[in-house]
Parts: structure tokens; sequence; C-alpha cells
């Protein structure tokens, strides 16, 4: 039996709108799924038969998914988290089939109501975790070459991330290195953390290490200098994304409700990146370096933005020395307790511990290290923070940063509450449909929802133009103006450009 696929004589909902707005709208973060066939071909070219036999007896991700070869008993005994499952909107067929031909994506995209998007290979996601390191960096360097060729004739409306490994600096430079002037990918995505072993258990058994484990963000108190690493994206002109998990996190291990895994997993593992490089001073060293955080984000990222505000007002080093223990005037305070305490206080002053800023033996040491926690990333005043008054004027945070956000998450809303975030800001959040995946069981739908944000009062239509066009349009020809050249949304895109002076 021969299927027909026709394009629908009537436009749906989304392609209605796309007319009715008038501006291009691009999807960040729309999931695609290899094929698997064509794909081992590639890692066999790149790696040899035994990487691929490896490859399909050990499938990237395996770890996670462990629990479903266990045992009751072995979940509770490990205490195994409850990974993805049924992760595909089954239903409808073609929506499916389209997520893994590139031809019939690039066809359908016009029913979307999207004129460009950012593809996120589910294979791509998961490779630059993979422990052992011939086949991270073999399966990364076969999925960029796969998904570099499989696109490229759809390079007008259609653009793939190049999945970057980054256990070390230098497995990030080279494979960076290729995919952009070996393959002319221009998107990238990184993973937001790599877990490694805590020094002090590498001499135990390879269980306990897989449990003693330490989450590096690659700017903060890391195990490699990734300064390089940043520099060549500045040189490559590309801008560093990601798509982290924090599935299986502290908390988030019930071995029974994937439910409870997945809330605020995507948060834990941006944020955790986010605070990294700003906190590292890596925004500040690289004040023409840009960062997107996908799935779920803009809620997170408001938060956090406004969040780094109030610590600098209330641990600013100025501030602290409000609370330094040689501030304790001990014969007032004994005076006091004197005064007011009752029985258990009598003739027991001096055995008054550290909790009233006392400084003691063990406790609120008189010099427990820098006071000033923001200096790396140049702060000296909440100001700066948003934006710099050294030249080239660039926020350490509002600027740098860029959340990705599905489009029907109305906690957009916090990016976009003007009147609640510190000086009147909008935080960048912009659009990351997740198509794909199950919480988008209708691919054509996507901006139908976002505009329903407005009919809705949820966004105003000046906001709903940042979070589908400009943004985007924004952090994607940060570095590389010419990003949307040779697409459908050239033409636009030098609009962007002219109107910001650019």
């Amino acid at each position: 039996m021969t299927i027909a696929l026709e394009r629908p004589k009537k436009k749906t909902r989304s392609a209605q709108i796309r007319e009715q707005l008038g501006y291009p709208i691009i999807d960040t973060d729309v999931h695609t799924q290899e094929f698997e066939p064509a794909f081992l071909d590639y890692l066999a070219q790149v790696g040899g038969s035994k990487i691929v036999d490896s490859f399909k007896e050990h499938l990237p991700g395996a770890g996670r998914f462990r629990w479903f070869q266990q045992t009751w008993e072995e979940r509770r005994a490990y205490r195994t988290a409850r990974p993805p499952f049924w992760g595909r909107p089954t239903k409808d067929t073609l929506n499916l089939a389209t997520v893994s031909l590139p031809k019939l994506l690039h066809e359908r995209l016009h029913s979307c109501g999207t004129d460009f998007a950012v593809l996120y290979p589910n294979l791509a996601t998961l490779a630059p975790q993979i422990k052992n390191e011939e086949m991270r960096r073999a399966v990364c360097r076969a999925a960029n070459l796969y998904h570099a060729d499989i696109f490229r004739p759809y390079g007008d409306r259609l653009t793939p991330i190049a999945t970057i490994p980054m256990n070390t600096p230098q497995e990030g430079i080279e494979e960076l290195e290729y995919a952009v002037k070996e393959l002319g990918l221009k998107a990238i995505q990184i993973p937001a953390y790599v877990t490694r072993v805590i020094p002090g258990f590498e001499k135990y058994s390879s269980e306990v290490q897989r449990e003693a484990t330490w989450i590096d963000t690659f700017a903060l108190d890391s195990a490699y200098d990734y300064d390089p690493f940043w520099a060549k994206c500045v040189e490559l002109k590309v801008v560093p994304t990601t798509h982290a998990s924090g599935m299986g996190w502290t908390a988030r291990r019930s071995i029974s409700n994937y439910q409870y895994n997945h809330i605020g997993h995507f948060a834990s593992a941006g944020g955790a990146f986010c605070k990294a490089l700003f906190f590292g001073g890596v925004t500040h060293r690289f004040p023409t370096l840009k960062f997107a955080f996908l799935e779920g984000s803009s809620a997170w990222g408001a938060s956090l933005y406004t969040d780094i505000i109030w610590h600098w007002e209330t641990r600013n080093p100025d501030i602290l020395q409000n609370n330094h223990p040689g501030n304790v005037n001990r014969e007032e305070l004994r005076e006091l307790f004197a005064r007011y305490g009752g029985p258990e206080v009598k003739d027991r002053f001096e055995q008054l511990g550290s909790g009233l800023g006392f400084h003691g033996k063990y406790f609120a040491p008189e010099d427990p290290g820098d006071l000033n926690e923001f200096a790396a990333a140049g702060i000296t005043k909440a100001e700066d923070v948003r934006v710099s008054e050294a030249p080239p004027k660039e926020a350490r945070f509002l600027n740098h940063f860029y959340f990705g956000t599905e489009s029907d998450d109305t906690r957009v809303a916090y990016a976009f509450y003007q009147k609640a975030n510190p000086f009147g800001d909008r935080v960048k959040a912009f659009l990351g449909s997740d198509s794909a995946h199950w919480d988008v069981p209708d691919i054509t739908a996507v901006v139908s929802n976002a505009y329903s944000m407005v009919e809705n009062g949820i966004l105003s239509e000046e906001d709903l133009r940042y979070f589908l066009s400009i943004h985007p349009l924004e952090l994607y020809t940060s570095l590389n103006r010419d990003f949307f050249k040779g697409t459908a949304i050239e033409k636009e895109a030098e609009e962007y450009l002219a109107s910001v002076g650019r």
C-alpha cells in the first residue's frame, strides 16, 4: 500500500499566525532522531568495526537505563533513579517520521509557522557524556559527520548543532575545529558539566567511584583551565549552547517515579553551569561570548538573575563587614544575657558557642578566605551584573545568557515581567520548542501555542517578538553576523543587524 503525503490545502493556525506577525520565527531546539544503520556506517568509518560492536553492546546513556535491567531489590540497593521512558509521541506517524527524515522536516517546516530551526539530534545530546574516551570521541566525530551530511541540502532552513566533548579542553578544541573548519557546522552544543571521581575515592572499587563523584562545570573550581576552549569559540565565531540533564542528581533519585526525577532537572544542571560561568569570571574575561541554555530555562534564568543581584547587595565585601566576628561587643552582650537570660543562662556566658558570630577554634574564623566572591566576575556594583561601565559595556550576566523555553511554558512570563526584574529588564528567553519529545505531540502547534500567551495576556506582542525572533537573531549573530547568510531569512537578518547598528 502506498501512502500519499500531501501538503495540507488549508494552512495550519501556526502558519496563519506567522503570516500575521510578519517577522521571521526561529525555533532553537528541534530534536531529531538518527537512522541508526546509516549512523553506524559513519561510526565504522571513524572508529572501525570494534567501536561499532562496542557501541551496539553498550549504547551511550546505557548507564542511565540500567534501571530497566535491574530487579526491584537491586533498584533499592543501588538507589537507581527511574529514567525516562516512552519519550516519543507515537500516535501521529507523520510527526514521528518527520523527526528522523531531513527532507520531510524541511518540507513541513512551513506548516509549523517556523522559518528556521536549530536542530539537536538525539545522539548528539548524549554522546559527550560517554565515559570511555575512545568511544566518546569516535561517537561525537561520527555524529557530526553524519548530521553535517544529511542536513547539508536543507541548510536554508535547518542547521544541526555540532556535539563537542569536554572532558578536557584539548578534546573540545580538537572537535570544535574539525566541526567548524572541516564540516562547516556553525552551531554547537557542549555538555554543561562532566562527572569526575573525587580524587580521594579513586583508590576504591569502581562501584564506589561511580557514586563518589563531583560535577565539573568547566568554569569554577575545574580540574582544567577551559579558557583556551572559550577563546577558540570566539576565534571560530560559535556560540556555546547546552542541553544539560540533572536527572539522578541528589534528590532526583526516586527509584519509582520518573516525573519526580524530571521536574527541575534541567534547571539544576543548566543553573549549575550558568552560575559557574558567572562566578568563575568567564563572562568577564570573554565579554563578547554568549551562552544559551535549552529546555525550560526562562523561569530559573529570571530567578538566577535576580538572585545574583540580591546576593551582591547582601554579601558584597563592604556589606560583609557588618558580619565580622570582631564587631561583637562582648561586654554589652554579657550584660544583656545577664539581664534578660533565664536560669539556663546564669553563669554560663563563657560557654556561648559560635551562633552569634563569635570567633572560635572551629567556627566563624576571622580569616575565612577571600571575602569578595564576585571578584572573578568583575562586579563592583549591582549594575555590573546588568551592564558594565567599562568597554565594551557588556553585562556580566544579562547580555551573556539566553534561555530556551518551550512554546507552551507560561513561566516565560517571569523572563518578560519587567516590573519585577531588576532594572526593569527582559531576561533573554527565546523559543526552544523541544519538538519530537513527549511534550510536543504536534509539531505544527508550536507557534500557535506561543501566540496563545499573547491572547491570554501572559506576553505582549512586543514580548512575543523578542521571544520568537529578536533574541535568537541577537544570539546567533553575536559572533557571526553571517550566521543566517544563505538561509531563507538572510534578508530579515540583515535588516535586524542594520536596525541595531551592526
